[in-house]
């Protein structure tokens, strides 16, 4: 409501009746156009900030997916950061209420959960997260977490003690890993690759199998073959003989998952890199954590994970040549559908 006070003094009433409308007519068309206009511009303000606000909440993500193959628990940085409280730390400070992990026995497996977009972030061996990314499934290399990975060739007891005497014999492995790349490589190498029978057996039943002579002898982990041979297997060969052959590590993530969060691989990296730090500066209490997860003993696991296979960085030159290795050798075997640019996997510079 305005009030206006007005002086008539020698003016006539009529002359200022008629001044005083006009004057009001023309200050309430003035009042009125602003007003008019400022709500136009409040209600699209406030539409704009509306907008805005769903825009927000549906890229906000409060839950971050992990998978991982292994066992109960992640080893390695990753393990490290989740036991030591690194990573519920830091993430939740970026925004994630909830972290929730999914183990699984292979890499195929944690592929296959990728792909049906129940994880965000995998962390498995180079060979299966290759091969996903050459089927065209829009993943992005974030991390390789070990590199120089040994597998090993163990024989069944009383049974063959060269690659030689592998002929005409059924080896194991577990398909779609990087024991399985190495074993390929290996029997290429020695030129008996159409000599010997390949088939797919899991690691938690290869002791089993060598025992009962079902298999002459069995492409396995680095924790496991030390293990075996431990028990009296012979070994024939390791990945650590061959250039080329041992496996790496990686974390990658789904592209959209990533454009949701692009922030999230610099903040991912510097918890893995603080948590490969602090474990190699408190050694045997990793050590005793990853002995403790993985039910092997203490000395096979100091002997089956030097710490130097552990990068610090996101992705050491000795790592990444190995895997520009795996891949071409993959492309080569018909094993991956299709080459790309590892430069292309890897996440964007600008979201390190």
């Amino acid at each position: 409501m305005l009030s206006f006070s007005v002086v008539t003094g020698s003016i006539s009433k009529n002359k200022l009746t008629f001044r005083l409308s006009t004057s009001v007519a023309c200050l309430l068309l003035l009042l009125t156009t602003a007003c008019s206009q400022g709500e136009t511009k409040s209600a699209q303000s406030v539409e704009a900030v509306n907008v805005n606000k769903a825009v927000a909440a549906s890229n906000k993500i409060s839950t971050l997916r992990i998978g991982y193959v292994g066992s109960s628990e992640p080893t390695g940085p990753l393990g490290w950061a989740k036991k030591k409280g690194i990573l519920d730390r830091e993430l939740q400070q970026a925004g994630f209420k909830n972290i929730t992990f999914a183990r699984f026995p292979n890499g195929p497996d944690l592929n296959e959960a990728l792909v049906a977009g129940q994880l965000d972030v995998g962390s498995l061996g180079d060979t299966p997260a290759i091969v996903l990314r050459a089927r065209g499934q829009e993943t992005r290399l974030l991390r390789i977490t070990q590199f120089n990975t040994t597998a090993w060739l163990v024989a069944k007891k009383n049974g063959p003690r060269s690659l030689a005497e592998l002929k005409g014999q059924k080896i194991a492995t577990q398909k779609g890993s990087y024991m399985h790349r190495y074993l390929l490589g290996l029997l290429a190498e020695a030129k008996i690759a159409k000599d010997v029978k390949v088939v797919h057996l899991m690691t938690t039943e290869a002791k089993a199998a060598l025992e009962r002579g079902d298999v002459a002898a069995y492409a396995t982990s680095s924790d496991l073959g030390p293990f075996l041979k431990s028990q009296g297997f012979p070994v024939i060969d390791s990945s650590a003989n061959h250039k080329g052959l041992s496996g790496t590590s990686l974390v990658v993530a789904t592209e959209s998952f990533l454009a949701k969060q692009p922030d999230f691989p610099q903040k991912f990296n510097g918890i893995l890199t603080e948590a490969a730090k602090d474990l190699k500066a408190n050694s045997e209490e990793y050590y005793q954590y990853h002995a403790q997860i993985t039910k092997y003993p203490l000395d096979i696991i100091k002997v089956s994970l030097p710490l130097k296979q552990i990068s610090e960085e996101p992705l050491p030159a000795e790592g990444v040549k190995l895997l520009e290795g795996t891949k071409k050798f993959l492309v080569s075997q018909g094993l991956a559908k299709s080459d790309f640019k590892l430069t292309d996997w890897v996440v964007n510079k600008q979201q390190r």
